[in-house]
C-alpha cells in the first residue's frame, strides 16, 4: 500500500517503509519514533547521521544514495541543514528525483527558505511526486519523545492524508496554507524564538560580569519579563552549565536567522532587528563557535 494517499471519506493508508534522509539529532528522534509508532524505515548512510546501530537492530535498512532510497520508499522524510542540502539531495547526482517512484511524497522537515522550498515541490511534482513542507520546532529532547511541533505546507487533502505518519512523530501539527508556507512560519518562529534567546544570553553575560549570581538572575528574570520557553531551555545553563536542554548550534542559529532576514528583504519587511541578531551569532561562528551550543553564548559574551 501507499502511504499519505487519500482514500474515500479522507481517510489515509499505512505505510510499507518510510524513507528518512538526515538523522542527525533531529532526524535520529524522528527515525526512532516512526519505528515506536509500529511504522518500517530506511535511511540513507552518511557521515553526517548519529549512531543508527539502534535503527537498524529495530529492523531500519541503509541505503547507500537518495535515489536508492527513493526507489524503495513511497514516502520520504528530509531532515537535513538547510536549503543548499534540501536542493542537492533532491536534485544532486544520486539524488531523490532519480529514484522517485509514482505519486511518491516528499516531506521535508528541514529549515529552508520559502522560495527554493516552492522551486523544489514544482520538481518533485514534474518528476511525478508530491511535496509537503513540514519544518519543526522545539528540540532533540522532544524529537526522540516523538513530540515536535510541525509546521505544514502543502496541498490540504494531502496534508490530512499524511497526518497518521505526522503524528508519529509530533505532538502538535499545524497546516500553515500552500506549499512554502510551513518554512515561512519556520522562520518567523525561529526568529522570535531564537532573537529571545540571543537577548537572554547577552543580559546574562552582563549579569554575570557585574558580579550577579546566576540564581538570583533566573529567579528574577522567571518571576518577570523573561518568563517563557526561552529562559526555560536556558536555565539549565544558566545555573548548572549543562547544555542539554537546549541542544541546538550557533551555526545553525546563525543560518536561521540569515534565512529570516533573506525573506524579509523579499517581502520587503522590516529586519533592523533581525540584522543585530544575526550578527550576534554570526560573529560567534567568524570566531570558530558555530559548534557550540545557543546557551554556551552566555559563556562566550561574559
Amino acid at each position: 500500500m501507499r502511504p499519505c494517499r487519500p482514500k474515500a471519506g479522507g481517510r489515509a493508508m499505512q505505510a510499507d517503509i518510510i524513507g528518512i534522509i538526515g538523522v542527525g539529532l533531529m532526524g535520529h528522534g524522528i527515525a526512532s519514533s516512526i519505528q515506536r509508532a509500529g511504522r518500517r524505515i530506511a535511511f540513507v548512510d552518511h557521515p553526517g547521521n548519529q549512531p543508527t546501530q539502534d535503527l537498524v537492530a529495530a529492523g531500519a535498512e541503509a541505503f547507500s544514495t537518495p535515489a536508492d532510497l527513493a526507489a524503495r520508499c513511497d514516502t520520504i522524510v528530509l531532515c537535513v541543514t538547510g536549503s543548499p542540502q534540501v536542493e542537492a539531495v533532491l536534485t544532486g547526482a544520486g539524488g531523490v528525483i532519480e529514484g522517485l517512484r509514482p505519486g511518491a511524497v516528499v516531506i521535508d522537515c528541514s529549515t529552508a527558505l520559502p522560495d527554493s522550498t516552492r522551486r523544489m515541490a514544482a520538481l518533485v511534482h514534474e518528476a511525478g511526486g508530491r511535496m509537503l513542507d513540514a519544518p519543526m520546532t522545539r528540540t532533540p529532547k522532544e524529537a526522540a519523545e516523538g513530540r515536535l511541533n510541525l509546521l505544514v505546507g502543502g496541498d490540504e487533502a494531502l496534508y490530512e492524508a499524511c497526518l497518521p505518519l505526522l503524528r508519529c512523530f509530533a505532538e502538535n501539527v499545524t497546516h500553515a496554507g500552500p506549499v512554502g508556507s510551513g518554512h515561512i512560519m519556520k522562520l518567523v518562529h525561529n526568529y522570535v524564538s531564537l532573537g529571545f534567546s540571543a537577548v537572554l544570553c547577552e543580559a546574562a553575560a552582563a549579569a554575570a560580569r557585574a558580579g550577579i549570581e546566576p540564581a538570583t538572575l533566573q529567579a528574577v528574570l522567571a518571576q518577570g519579563g523573561g518568563k517563557g520557553v526561552v529562559l526555560d531551555r536556558l536555565t539549565p545553563f544558566i545555573l548548572d552549565g549543562d547544555t542539554g536542554n537546549f541542544r541546538f548550534s550557533i551555526a545553525n542559529a546563525a543560518k536561521d536567522i540569515g534565512y529570516y532576514a533573506a525573506m524579509a528583504e523579499v517581502l520587503g519587511s522590516k529586519a533592523s532587528i533581525a540584522a543585530a541578531v544575526a550578527g550576534a551569532y554570526a560573529g560567534q561562528v567568524e570566531a570558530g563557535q558555530g559548534d557550540r551550543f545557543v546557551p554556551e553564548m552566555i559563556e562566550l559574551l561574559s
